[in-house]
């Protein structure tokens, strides 16, 4: 029986299987029944006993089959072991349809085969393809302004409608398509010396992307002395000789003859413009670029666009939130809508939690678009944004340390989906201050000033950006810590907004909320009694303690006054030997009434 064709130019690749032990195989020339290359899993394979629920009939009729056949043995049973983990061998080399079937041969469970099977290096399998499916219109960002000092977007590429990239050291390549591996190895080769690891790393990213994924009729970008040009690719990758080797991989482009000035484009897109690479993929603004030339369809559906705006404020909004003066609630709009972040600051109970959860629900247009967090000492980076956190694969049973999203990571990547990217999203952030603001949002800091930048993440290594629609509230209590204590770097991202019993909208809320709900306004005439008497406006006791339901049934504002309002006085007057239940008690404030 002849050997079957191994695919030229691809290594060994391998699987390392949870317990211990490793799968080998090779991809084969010849195509499999969905039009991937077949997989041949060597002999000595090891692979996992024990079928999981998830795999796929066919999968488990093969295993099945190769056990009657022969083809899959057993190891010498380790009766310590546990079911899961025991393995078989495979007793001679099997051929599978494609490199997924193999990895669901192995693993038990279905997975996918260019991303399982790795090389030695760790270079995953699909680098070794060539592209299958993309999407039919891409859109592409090509840099050229600054290329070993020369602007060749001033000096060749408008004047002779092209778009290049630098390759100096790149070798003669045949191939029209090359794979990542192919480049991989082009520039191992090439650069030797001339460029570090991640330079290199980059650079093969960059030219996947310019040789194999961009294509005739791609829409493509670039940025010279401050003004976005726009135009299309019409030509295929051809490798050509130039001064300096500056401009040696070109293709041919229709670049439109205006142009616009990157101050004024959309947020969004100057967002993904601060990539910094050489080659951008723009696909995800592509609706913005359409709209730069005018090639949105006017005569279609209208779709949500251009500049965010939050709802109007209503008089049944601020009815609601017993905030008489309207104007306020006008200005909190029209703070979020300029600064993106704000915190409302001030003493204990005056209602900064509530008041930012129904704001962010009715601006946001419902909870859905709401997700809350609190801070505290021991918050981080890892805990809010993303970080590596034990995970238990459902599959394997193991736990592992995975990548995981936090908080703000998912709610951006909710405001940044298709369709959403004109719904304002809140993240309300409780007690903002109880944490160290530094080490939480790390490189996100930066983003909270520069809502038109991106950054490249700590862990996951993205670019990214916040989202425009993404708004921020904190809250700040300050009888936990002073506000002066907030450092400059915070005060310039965030716009901040008392709220304090001696001020308004906090100001007589507690004998609005007592009219409304019919009930005698000494509570509110006896809160306003004990505030004159405290000296320091960070520990004035707002009205919230006396907004619930308990403090009106029998003895409920004597016991509500003794175990929450003088415990909080006490702490302020603490050591210093003032009895705080004849100062602030209730007979003291009824005594002074006249």
């Amino acid at each position: 029986m002849s050997q079957p064709e191994l695919l030229p130019g691809t290594p060994e690749f391998r699987i390392k299987l949870p317990k211990g032990g490793e799968a080998r195989g090779h991809l084969l020339a010849e195509f499999g029944g969905n039009g991937t290359h077949k997989f041949l899993l060597r002999e000595g394979s090891l692979v996992a006993a024990e079928a999981w629920p998830g795999l796929g009939d066919h999968a488990r009729r093969n295993r099945a089959d190769l056990r009657a056949s022969g083809g899959l043995v057993d190891v010498t049973a380790d009766p310590s072991l546990p079911k899961d983990q025991q393995r078989w061998r495979a007793a001679r080399d099997i051929e599978c349809n494609s490199s997924s079937a193999a990895a669901a041969l192995v693993y038990g469970y279905d997975a996918s085969g260019p991303e399982s099977w790795r090389t030695a290096e760790g270079h995953p399998l699909a680098d070794y393809l060539s592209t299958g499916w993309r999407a039919p219109r891409k859109a592409w960002l090509v840099r050229g302004s600054n290329v070993s000092g020369h602007n060749l977007v001033r000096q060749l590429w408008l004047a002779e409608g092209f778009v290049s990239l630098a390759g100096a050291h790149l070798p003669p390549m045949e191939e029209t398509d090359p794979t990542k591996s192919a480049l991989r190895r082009f520039v191992e080769d090439g650069y030797e010396g001339a460029a570090s690891y991640n330079q290199k790393r980059g650079l093969v990213d960059e030219l996947h992307a310019f040789l194999t994924q961009m294509r005739v009729g791609d829409i493509v970008a670039t940025i010279s002395d401050g003004l976005l040009h726009i135009g299309h690719i019409s030509g295929e990758a051809v490798q050509t000789a130039s001064p300096d080797g500056l401009s040696n991989l070109r293709r041919t482009a229709t670049w439109r003859s205006d142009s616009h000035p990157y101050e004024e484009l959309p947020e969004e897109l100057q967002q993904k413009l601060s990539v910094q690479h050489d080659v951008v993929d723009l696909t995800a603004v592509l609706d913005a670029l359409d709209e730069l030339m005018g090639l949105t369809d006017h005569t279609a559906a209208p779709v949500a666009s251009g500049e965010l705006t939050l709802p109007d404020i209503t008089d049944a909004l601020a009815a609601e939130l017993l905030v008489h003066d309207r104007e306020w609630l006008d200005e909190m709009r029209e703070l979020l809508i300029e600064e993106r972040q704000l915190v409302l600051y001030g003493p204990p109970g005056t209602g900064k939690t509530y008041l930012a959860m129904k704001l962010a629900e009715y601006l946001g247009g419902g909870p859905e678009q709401v997700k809350i967090v609190q801070f505290h000492p021991s918050y981080a980076y890892e805990d809010f944004f993303e970080g590596f956190r034990p995970v238990e694969d459902p599959e394997t049973r193991e736990v592992a340390f995975r990548l995981t999203a936090g908080p703000l990571r998912e709610l951006a990547d909710l405001a940044s989906r298709d369709g959403n990217r004109h719904i304002p999203h809140f993240l309300i952030i409780d007690e903002i201050n109880r944490a160290n603001l530094a080490k939480v949002f790390g490189e996100l800091y930066f983003l909270l000033e520069y809502r038109t930048k991106s950054v490249r993440l700590t862990y996951s290594g993205d670019d990214f950006a916040l989202p425009p629609n993404l708004f921020v509230i904190g809250t700040m209590n300050t009888a936990d810590r002073s506000i002066a204590l907030v450092d400059a770097a915070m005060r310039r991202r965030f716009a901040f907004v008392e709220l304090s019993p001696r001020t308004e909208p906090t100001a007589g809320l507690l004998a609005r909320w007592l009219k409304r709900e019919g009930k005698d306004l000494e509570p509110a005439r006896l809160l306003d009694a004990l505030n004159a008497r405290v000296d320091d406006a960070d520990f004035a006791i707002g009205p919230s303690y006396l907004m619930k339901p308990g403090v009106y049934r029998d003895g409920g504002l004597e016991r509500t006054w003794r175990t929450k309002i003088l415990p909080l006085l006490e702490e302020h007057h603490y050591g210093e030997g003032l009895d705080v239940g004849a100062r602030y008690g209730l007979d003291a404030l009824r005594e002074q009434r006249p």
